[in-house]
């Protein structure tokens, strides 16, 4: 969530005071909106800044629902900033890679590692906070287990740094037991990897990896999972579209306003808000993907000027002699709601939560623009419709957002994927569309990860020198303790070797 200072525009304080004073404008100051027991919103009641509000320590999340278990005396077992984090020192901790940067820089972040030796009901202290607490008798032990979830992200530049800073990380986990070096127990996820025992080895420096579940004898059938023909279940669409002597945009245009139109003719015939259970509601909600920001700012335009206006007398579009067209003329949201990293965090989340909603609640949400951040964490069941504007850079990263799409199993998914005639790489995809998307699992590239490259140890290693020099060592953690280093060569630190 961030630190409380109060210099921070962002901190927690001001965050909590601003939703306090005003809930409605502001979005809540932790990452959640509702009460993960009972469901319930958050109210400017909810947060509760300990012991004061000038000077906060602590940050207490309640429910605001009078029935649920966490409400009165009685808090939620969230911790949500930095510093009661490295003071509480809670047994599962959620976090992003980008918190690896602040090793070298807070010398609390040691106690994520056991580096504490006192402790009183508050929490746990180490040598950044001397004074305080009694005598713990030793060091607790570090984690020993690290959950990756999302492997095929880890990759490139990213994946490069991230490997240097897991070496410090797996230093400081490891412990030594009956004269045996211990190292921690990383689990990693993904459904798109190829090679993963070499990304695994330049991430983690582990050269042996269990595939879970194993391979049984027949790979159609694990036990875990099951591949299923698509003449027994109803399995994702794709449909290729391309026109030649016409621009991409205004393909996207015809596009969106057939969907749009035959969505809404459909769900009408089905019952439209009548009907509960209408089988065409998944594919009233637009899910558009775009490459970049750029493509999605110019289609967004697109969308809301001639998508807006062409949609409502999108009916009159009859073949010669026909009575009854194809499409129905609708009243679409006058803005489309955006997933990508331009829209703030709250607005991102209240997206996601009416993207839940059927059309027979007023919440719907019509059209949704969004980049690669739907490649992971969008798990809305309902999404039946997905228009994909040009073919992505990886068969990885095209696997995985279309994949957000046709996840009911009685109403299948439709991805709609749109290629641009004259750019070679696409009109190649289009031209194979059909043996390409049978076999796309074999085209996932391997993953580049080279954390230990010349120009990579130039960024970086510093930053993972002085992290294993300042929390490998107590006697260096505080902030003004780095000029000790001359006197503490000999010592249990990672780097001993290379200090002396």
């Amino acid at each position: 969530m961030g630190k409380k200072g109060d210099n921070d525009d962002n901190s927690a304080r001001k965050r909590t005071l601003d939703f306090q004073n005003n809930n409605r404008s502001n979005p809540s100051p932790i990452p959640l909106e509702k009460c993960p027991w009972c469901d319930a919103e958050f109210q400017r009641n909810s947060f509760q800044l300990l012991p004061n509000t000038d000077q906060p320590t602590n940050l207490r999340v309640f429910c605001a629902n009078r029935h649920c278990h966490f409400r009165g005396d009685n808090p939620l077992p969230i911790v949500a900033v930095d510093e009661p984090i490295y003071r509480r020192l809670p047994c599962f901790i959620i976090s992003t890679v980008d918190k690896f940067a602040s090793l070298p820089w807070v010398g609390e972040t040691g106690a994520l590692f056991g580096r504490v030796d006192r402790y009183d009901n508050d929490g746990f202290y180490g040598p950044t906070q001397l004074g305080r607490g009694k005598p713990l008798g030793g060091y607790l032990p570090p984690p020993d287990l690290i959950i990756q979830d999302e492997l095929h992200l880890i990759s490139g530049p990213l994946g490069t740094m991230v490997g240097l800073y897991e070496t410090a990380i797996d230093a400081l986990c490891s412990q030594e037991i009956d004269g045996k070096k211990i190292r921690p127990k990383i689990v990693a996820s993904t459904a798109t990897v190829r090679r993963a025992s070499k990304q695994i080895q330049a991430l983690f420096g582990r050269s042996e990896v269990d595939i879970f579940p194993p391979p049984g004898p027949d790979r159609r059938d694990s036990f875990f999972a099951k591949t299923v023909p698509a003449t027994e279940k109803n399995a994702r669409t794709y449909v290729g579209i391309t026109a030649q002597g016409r621009s991409l945009k205004v393909v996207l245009l015809r596009s969106y306003l057939a969907l749009l139109g035959a969505a809404q003719k459909y769900w009408l015939e089905q019952g439209g808000k009548k009907n509960f259970n209408n089988p065409a509601d998944p594919y009233m909600t637009l899910l558009g993907y775009f490459n970049s920001l750029r493509e999605l700012g110019g289609s967004r335009r697109i969308v809301e000027d001639e998508v807006n206006s062409g949609l409502v007398r999108y009916s009159q579009r009859k073949r010669v002699g026909e009575i009854s067209g194809l499409f129905v003329g609708r009243k679409i949201d006058d803005e489309p709601e955006e997933l990508t990293s331009r829209v703030s965090t709250s607005d991102v989340a209240e997206t996601k939560r009416r993207m839940e909603s059927t059309f027979d609640k007023d919440e719907k949400v019509d059209v949704v623009l969004a980049t690669n951040m739907i490649s992971v964490g969008l798990d809305i069941t309902r999404l039946g419709l997905m228009v994909v504007l040009g073919q992505p850079k990886t068969a990885a990263e095209y696997i995985q957002a279309t994949s957000r799409v046709g996840r009911d199993e009685e109403r299948p998914g439709l991805v709609v994927t749109l290629l641009n005639i004259h750019r070679p790489r696409d009109r190649s995809h289009y031209e194979r569309f059909f043996a390409w998307h049978s076999t796309f699992y074999r085209a996932v590239e391997a993953t580049s990860v080279t954390p230990f490259s010349p120009r990579a140890i130039d960024r970086g290693i510093a930053a993972i020198t002085v992290a294993l020099a300042r929390l490998g060592h107590p006697k260096m953690t505080a902030p003004l303790r780095a000029f000790d280093i001359k006197i503490n060569t000999c010592c249990t630190c990672p780097l001993r070797p290379s200090l002396r």
